[in-house]
């Protein structure tokens, strides 16, 4: 199961396997050198952070591993996940509704799943392919018609947004939302609602905690 821990125990042994040093496997990837220093891998507050899918996808390029060595690196017979972390089931991702996803505690601030509380769900996809994906349950009607009550998303941190994917966006005072992105500027993002009832939304980028795609719905 991916979790906080195995995730860096990966990254720790990808380093080691190539004779480096946490930072010095950052920098060969063009990436800030302090990127993956254990001091990074926590929050101010305590919250878990997670390496995005973009420094992971960085480091196989730079040192030439395919996703399944890094993988291989995560092995059951490690010591207990500590407090905090997800429940080792093999093929499964952690999963949220949409309800208590506005509330503080559940993810870091680059929007990857953090804490506890969490439940989860059977990925429908190789679960190694995407490090810090999860899933939202819709909850209500307010996106039918494309979503119904019961759908799940799953949602990915980190991945490259661009005009016209289906994105959630939590805002800074908790609103968490699944939109259309239709324009991003330097200062402002502007959402479509996927319900033709909601209005649609302009946001100032300073009023946005996070914003991911939507990789996935079951229906």
């Amino acid at each position: 199961m991916l979790s906080h821990e195995t995730i860096w125990r990966a990254i720790d042994a990808l380093a080691e396997r190539h004779k480096l040093t946490p930072s010095g496997l950052a920098r060969r990837a063009g990436l800030d050198p302090t990127a993956f220093n254990k001091s990074k891998r926590h929050g101010p507050d305590g919250r878990l952070r997670w390496p995005s899918t973009e420094s992971i996808a960085k480091v196989l390029d730079a040192t030439g591993a395919s996703v399944e060595q890094f993988l291989s690196s995560i092995s059951p017979s490690h010591s207990p996940l500590p407090d905090g972390a997800f429940p080792p089931q093999a093929g499964t991702i952690p999963l949220l509704g949409f309800a208590q996803a506005g509330a503080g505690g559940f993810f870091d601030d680059g929007g990857f799943p953090a804490g506890q509380g969490w439940d989860v769900v059977e990925f429908p996809a190789s679960p190694g392919r995407k490090a810090g994906v999860y899933a939202l349950e819709v909850q209500g009607e307010s996106m039918m018609p494309l979503y119904r009550d019961g759908d799940v998303l799953i949602v990915e941190p980190g991945a490259q947004v661009r005009r016209g994917d289906r994105v959630v966006v939590k805002t800074r005072e908790g609103e968490v939302m699944a939109k259309i992105l239709m324009r991003q500027t330097a200062r402002t993002i502007e959402l479509h609602s996927l319900n033709p009832e909601h209005p649609n939304r302009s946001l100032d980028l300073s009023d946005v905690e996070w914003l991911a795609r939507i990789i996935w719905a079951s229906q």
